[in-house]
């Protein structure tokens, strides 16, 4: 009995730390390293989308380094939902940790295709997880606790650690009528406050909002108005994760008797994903493919896109240049834009905007009507949180640094009444927090950066020049250049492809000279208003001259394509 005390004492003295690697100082690549001894968690793996000025680059991942250095001490991967940004990075994650993957059924049914996509070889078991379970690795014990958000099926997770209790909310905000019916666990979250919470990683995205973010039910009535005043078709576009909107979507559907089409290959995935998993119940008979558009009366479609954020290459940007296969929009469609502007969209978004306004479509945004509301908790949820839990220590985590900054504020302020005021460890990527008998501290630095991912899986490393030099050298660089009337949009003079460490056979002399008229041929068979938009026609050329090369040489050189209006 002597040697057990004297072993449960050695483990109440190991320190724990937590590291940052991701989502504190940016919207995206949310990831948490919690360690204790020989062993390491991590909470969450995200990814990040490309701003237009990276040319070439798909998705941004975390600069693994700091796990590189863990290898063999990292014993789990927890997910606390389907996000992307919460769950986009794990094949890269994957090869770095030895032990399972817990997380809630629909975010690992949705982890499932990324691994297969990426053949990921390294498959260390997935297993689910529900509110109320507790899971035991090495000196932590995960607890799970169900919280709300945009989509169903999240969690927060309660980590029991030697130094006492660390609580990470994931995303959240605090609907009090989910869709799903499965409530936020306050009451769990008020008992661990008055058990005691050492630390309290809470969601920051919402915190400049005053006041509640709605229930996810709180569209309804705007919709339902929508269904009932639209002569023609309705086109909702929204992320492909809001399987609660789509939800929505879809019983409305039933009741005013439209067929509902999925448009998108990442709705059609999310969509099949969470049917088979029954967080998604559609209604017999509502559901068509995309080929029975035609066959439908315009009156009697709905029409659930991707391309909420004016990509180039989701569906609703087809759509708006008139440029899908199956679906054209006229005066009497409707398009609803149901979802937030990511910051740094909002140009993209406008140029979809245009292309519909120029089909005589009217297009509604959450600034019409009520058609959106937030996943994130508002400031007063923000402080019922904190109120309830009552943490030692609060660290405040996803979001850019005003909204870390802003979210500690108000976590003095909601504390200022109590015996003892929290104290707030406001970190950033990279920063080392360590919790031991002495109380908590931000210590030195770790590695961190971002590694910038392109689809031929060629370039992955932290810096976007070591990255494009690697993809150079690999398989060189070849430049379209293509000048436009940016008044008539008609294409001046020839194309020109100009390659460099670009190598070819003797017999393909003329590769380029003939890519350039290949080009030439897309850039003939598009309409002048797709030619007069710069973003999208600048992706059409690096698609186009991409899949010209590999289909003649195999190869995969870095595309980067200049567009010049004169």
């Amino acid at each position: 009995m002597h040697g057990v005390s004297d072993a449960a004492a050695a483990a109440r003295d190991l320190p724990v730390e937590l590291v940052p690697l991701g989502g504190l100082g940016e919207f995206g690549l949310n990831m948490m390293a919690v360690s204790c001894g020989e062993t390491t968690i991590v909470i969450d793996a995200g990814a990040m989308f490309p701003d237009s000025d990276l040319p070439g680059v798909d998705v941004i991942v975390q600069d693994l380094a700091y796990l590189e250095a863990k290898r063999g001490q990292i014993r789990a991967l927890v997910l606390t939902h389907g996000h992307e940004d919460h769950i986009g990075a794990v094949p890269y994650v994957l090869p770095h940790v030895q032990g399972p993957v817990y997380g809630p059924p629909l975010a690992l049914a949705m982890v499932e295709p990324k691994l297969e996509e990426h053949r990921v070889t390294h498959t260390p078991g997935l297993e689910g997880v529900r509110p109320g379970q507790r899971v035991t690795v090495g000196p932590f014990t995960l607890e799970f606790l169900r919280v709300t958000h945009s989509m169903p099926d999240c969690l927060a997770v309660a980590i029991h650690t030697p130094q006492g209790v660390i609580l990470h909310t994931g995303d959240f905000k605090i609907d009090q009528t989910p869709l799903d019916r499965e409530m936020f666990d306050l009451p769990r979250f008020a008992e661990l406050g008055r058990e005691g919470v050492l630390a309290l990683l809470a969601d920051s995205t919402n915190v400049d909002r005053p006041g509640i973010t709605g229930s996810e039910r709180e569209v309804h009535d705007a919709f339902e108005e929508l269904f009932t005043s639209t002569e023609g078709r309705l086109v909702v576009a929204t992320f492909s994760s809001s399987l609660y909107r789509v939800q929505l979507l879809v019983d409305l559907a039933a009741a005013y008797d439209r067929k509902a089409v999925f448009l998108g290959r990442s709705m059609e995935r999310n969509t099949q994903i969470a049917q088979r998993t029954g967080h998604l119940h559609l209604p017999t008979g509502v559901v068509v493919r995309d080929v029975d558009i035609a066959s439908v009366a315009a009156r009697d479609l709905l029409c659930i896109t991707t391309g909420s954020q004016g990509e180039p290459n989701a569906t609703l940007s087809r759509v708006a240049i008139d440029d899908h296969r199956h679906l054209t929009l006229g005066a009497d469609d409707r398009v609803v834009l149901s979802a937030r502007a990511i910051p740094g969209n909002e140009k993209a978004i406008g140029r979809v905007m245009n292309h519909l306004a120029r089909r005589g479509v009217e297009v509604v945004t959450e600034g019409d009507r009520r058609v959106h509301v937030s996943g994130h908790a508002s400031s007063e949820e923000l402080k019922l949180i904190l109120s309830l839990v009552r943490p030692k220590y609060f660290v405040p985590i996803h979001g850019e640094y005003r909204q870390l900054a802003r979210h500690a504020r108000i976590a003095e302020l909601v504390t200022s009444g109590l015996p003892t005021r929290v104290q707030v460890l406001l970190a950033q990527d990279g920063d080392r927090l360590r919790f031991d008998a002495e109380g908590a501290c931000v210590t030195e630095r770790v590695p961190v950066g971002r590694v910038y991912i392109d689809s031929t899986r060629v370039g992955e490393v932290n810096d976007e020049v070591l990255r494009d030099r690697r993809h150079i050298a690999s398989d060189g660089i070849v430049v379209p250049v293509v000048a436009i009337n940016a008044n008539s949009g008609q294409v001046e003079g020839v194309p020109e492809l100009v390659g460099r460490g670009f190598v070819t056979d003797n017999d393909d002399g003329d590769l380029l000279a003939d890519g350039a008229a290949a080009l030439n041929d897309m850039l003939a068979r598009c309409s002048a208003e797709e030619r007069g938009d710069p973003g999208l026609i600048q992706e059409r050329v690096r698609q186009e001259v991409r899949r010209y090369l590999r289909k003649h040489t195999g190869r995969r050189p870095l595309v980067l394509p200049v567009v010049m209006e004169i």
